[in-house]
Formats: structure tokens, sequence, C-alpha cells
């Protein structure tokens, strides 16, 4: 059985609500003409998700030593599924602007580091 089944599903389950709320409430979420407003999202996404790795292999009992790899089961749906929001955007998102979707790329990247560099951090 796959030994990161817990976080693969964790992964799915917050790439299903966070594509739900950007559905919702994504407008005010990317102001990609801000630049203060994207150095935020960024920083504040990054150190979130940076906890959040740790505190889910954490919850889950993973030894240190597999928290990255447990980490890439957390992040991979955002990162196989999110270049077909990216590429499809408007039809995803249709209450964001289209220049928001390589902000939304970016961010979603970002993201993904943050939670590997804190599974990292923990191994």
């Amino acid at each position: 059985m796959f030994a990161y089944k817990p976080l693969l599903l964790a992964g799915i389950a917050l790439w299903i609500a966070g594509t739900i709320a950007l559905r919702l409430w994504g407008r005010a979420i990317l102001h990609p003409r801000s630049p203060a407003a994207v150095l935020a999202l960024f920083a504040i996404s990054f150190v979130l998700m940076f906890l959040l790795a740790r505190r889910l292999c954490k919850w889950f009992r993973f030894e240190r030593r597999l928290w990255l790899e447990g980490t890439f089961a957390l992040v991979f749906p955002t990162l196989i599924l999110d270049p077909f929001s990216c590429a499809f955007f408007s039809s995803v998102f249709p209450n964001i602007p289209l220049e928001a979707a390589g902000l939304f790329g970016g961010w979603m990247l970002f993201c993904c580091c943050g939670a590997l560099s804190g599974a990292a951090r923990g191994s």
C-alpha cells in the first residue's frame, strides 16, 4: 500500500478546497497589479505551507526522514492539476481576471516550495 496515502489525500482535499475558495473569493485574493499585495500573498502563503507540511507530517506520525517524500505526496495534486487550471484559467476561475493567471501559477509554485522547505527543514 502507498505509504504516503494520508498526505496524498490531504493534498487532494486541500486542492479541492482551494479551488472552490478561489472560485468564490479569488478576485479578493489575487491582485496582479499590486506588487505589495503579491509579495504579501507569497510571503504569507510560504510560511503557512511551511508550517502546514510540518504539522501534517507530525499529525500522521511520519518519521522525520520521510517528511520530504511525504510532502511531495501532499503537493503532488497541485503540481499535476494546477497547470491545467492555468491553461484554462478563465473557465476554471471565471470570477478572476485573466491577467491573474500568471500570478496564480507562481503562487502555486511558491506554496509548494514553502511546503517542501518545511519538510526539508524537518529532515
